[in-house]
Parts: C-alpha cells; structure tokens; sequence
C-alpha cells in the first residue's frame, strides 16, 4: 500500500508529496476531507517544519524527518497532518509502536480521514492484528460506505482474520461502486484461493491483471495460485513482477524467498530476505527465513552463518515466545547443526505443547525426544535457524 503524506489544513502548504509506507500493495490516493472548522488553525510554523519533515522523508533523510516532524508537533499538538506523516516515517522504520501511537493521535484529531484510519490498520495488520484491523476498517466502512480504499483494506484484514465470506461480500461490494476495479479483484482471488477454489482464484487473478497490468497485488495472486498448482517457476516470475511494480511489496519477496528456499537456492533466498528486512525490520517472518537461509548456506567452515542464525531466532523467540516456527527451528539448529541436544530439548518441548496436533513437524520433534537418553537440561531459548513458512497472501 502506498500511504500519501499529508499537507492539507494550511492551504499555503496543500503539496501532493507521497512516500511508500507500511508494506502491502496498490494506490491510496490522497484525501484531504477533514472539516476544517473542527480544529483551529494550523500554527504556520509548525506547518513550516512539517513541509520540511516530509522533504526529508522523501529525500530519505528519515532521522531529519522524525526530528522535524516532532518539533512540529511540540508546537502544534493539534496538527494532526504532523501526527499522522510521522506515523507513516515510523512504520517504514519498523517502530510500529510509535507509529500506531501517532497514527491514534492523529485520527482522535481527525476522525473523518480514510488516510489516517487505513495507514492505521496496515500498522495492526504489521503487528499480527488482523481482527483489530478488521474492526477497525469496519467500523469506518460503516460510516463511510463510498470509502472504497478502507473497504479494499477491510477485504485483505478480514481474509487474514480467517473471515473469507465476509471478505468476499466487503470485495463484491468495492466491484458494485467501481466495476473493474484491479485490487478489489486481485483481493477476491486471494479469497477464493484460501477456499480451494483455484480455478475462480485463477479467472480473478487474470481479470485483475487485464483492468490493470501494473498491479503488484494482482501479480502476487497469481503467483501464489501457479505455486499451489506446483509451477514453481512462473509463481517466482509472478512474484518478482510484484516486487518490480511495488518495490515495498515485502510479501512478494517473502514468497520469493520461499521459493528459493523449496529449491536449495540459500544464497538467492538470503537476498530476498534481508531486502524484506530492509523495508519491514520487524517482520518475523523475514527473520525466521533469513535465519534458514542462513542455516542451508552454513558448514564447518562457516559457523559464523550458523551463529548469526542462532541470534536471530533467538530474538524472535524474545518478541513471540509461543512462535512455534522459531520454536521448532530453533531446537532443529541446536539438535543437527550445533550438535547441542539439551538445548534443543526444551524447544521441542515447547513446541508439542503449542503446535496444533496435526503440524507436519511434530513427528521430527517426537523422534527427537524419544531418542534422548536422558533428561535435558533446561536452557534458555537463544535461538537459530530455521525453515520459512509458506509463502503468504496477505497483504
């Protein structure tokens, strides 16, 4: 999703400046329809360091912009254009936090504001929360039913929630108000593909490339589809499309990765993942890939590959301790990589407790187990490489 700055409230400043933020795919045009008698007038100095912040942002200055942005907001509380840019810098930074604290701030001040309320649910939806999206989306799609960019969204957060038939209706609905319309289609594939339903997900894929070639959604469906019809090759042309469209596309290069992974190719993979990484820095999934690229690269000669793996599935486990990929891969690096059984015990064990009962792992964690001769040790989980998950159709 490409997110538009705002400079609206001081007419001496209404610049169209836009900046790709907060990973996804497919335009967001730039609304200024907030009613201007329900905040005072922006403070023109505030304004002034505003416009500065963006320049900074666009010119990729992004420590300059969020100190511009800030003082901005230390002079104008009110500003909510300043609260709302800053979020935006924050999410391309990774800090989703603070941007989801900025992007609140800015929509208790502006309310009315699709910009706002959709850069925030792409901030929920970064963070795994896709039901708080959804609701979110809703809510406004509710009082605003003509806001086809927020339903669009709706449509990505409810299939992500696990909601397919109502993702459906809120797709049906963007494509009565705009026929044709190439995300709304490309979102309904995805729909049908959670489904089983291939050959529908197919026709819609093809109907959304054909109203627009452009669209990196569009071609992520498409790939996603020609991978579960197991044409590996063509899937990672249609994700590398998806990534030339919208470079900030994070889920078509982690599908890339995926890929590359399936067939050995651990280096390409690393690539793909570490440009993930440099877009999205909190991604786990990102993460758990780079460290199993990592871990397929590694041999006695390199145990530095196998160490930088350990560390960053170590990390992920401190963000998400009940990640049962990071858990799995984790305990599969101490047990067959660092030769150090007693550490993976533990993991394995965590895993069975938290995997559901028919994860395809399972069995490998319970062979593990079953051989130990002796009780494990407790350790702490500082983890390593692993697997990546399959390749993912959200958006």
């Amino acid at each position: 999703m490409t997110v538009s700055f705002h400079l609206v409230r001081f007419v001496a400043f209404t610049l169209a400046l836009s900046l790709a933020a907060c990973g996804g795919s497919g335009p967001h045009k730039t609304e200024s329809a907030v009613n201007p008698n329900a905040l005072p007038p922006a403070n023109p100095v505030a304004v002034g360091k505003m416009v500065q912040g963006v320049g900074a942002a666009k010119d990729g200055q992004r420590d300059r912009a969020v100190s511009l942005l800030k003082e901005a907001i230390g002079i104008d509380p009110t500003l909510w254009e300043a609260r709302y840019n800053l979020g935006v810098v924050l999410a391309s930074a990774g800090d989703l936090a603070g941007a989801e604290d900025q992007l609140r701030q800015a929509e208790k001040l502006a309310p009315e504001v699709q910009d706002v309320i959709v850069a925030l649910a792409e901030v929920e939806r970064r963070r795994g929360e896709h039901r708080s999206a959804a609701d979110l989306l809703g809510d406004y799609v509710q009082a605003h039913p003509q806001a086809l960019d927020a339903r669009t969204a709706l449509v990505a957060a409810l299939r992500n929630s696990g909601q397919i038939e109502k993702a459906i209706a809120q797709g049906q609905e963007v494509l009565v108000r705009k026929p044709g319309d190439s995300s709304a289609l490309a979102e309904l594939a995805l729909c049908h593909l959670a489904k089983g339903e291939r050959d529908t997900a197919q026709l819609l894929a093809k109907q959304a490339l054909d109203s627009n070639a452009k669209n990196a959604l569009a071609h992520r469906a498409m790939g996603l589809i020609q991978l579960q019809n197991g044409d590996d090759a063509l899937a990672f042309q249609s994700f590398a499309k998806a990534s030339q469209e919208d470079p900030r596309d994070t889920t078509a290069r982690l599908n890339m990765g995926g890929v590359l992974l399936h067939a050995g190719a651990y280096a390409r993979a690393e690539e793909q993942y570490r440009a993930t990484l440099q877009v999205s820095p909190d991604d786990l999934e990102a993460q758990i890939g780079l460290a199993a690229a990592l871990r397929g690269e590694a041999d006695q000669k390199a145990p530095a590959k196998l160490e930088e793996a350990r560390t960053i599935l170590s990390k992920v486990l401190e963000r998400d301790p009940h990640n049962i990929a990071a858990l799995f891969n984790l305990g599969v690096l101490y047990a067959d990589f660092l030769k150090r059984p007693n550490d993976a015990a533990p993991l394995f064990r965590r895993f069975l407790s938290e995997a559901p009962s028919d994860h395809p792992s399972r069995p490998e964690a319970e062979k593990f187990l079953s051989g130990l001769a002796a009780p494990a040790k407790p350790a702490t989980p500082t983890g390593a490489a692993a697997p990546t998950p399959p390749p993912k159709g959200k958006k």
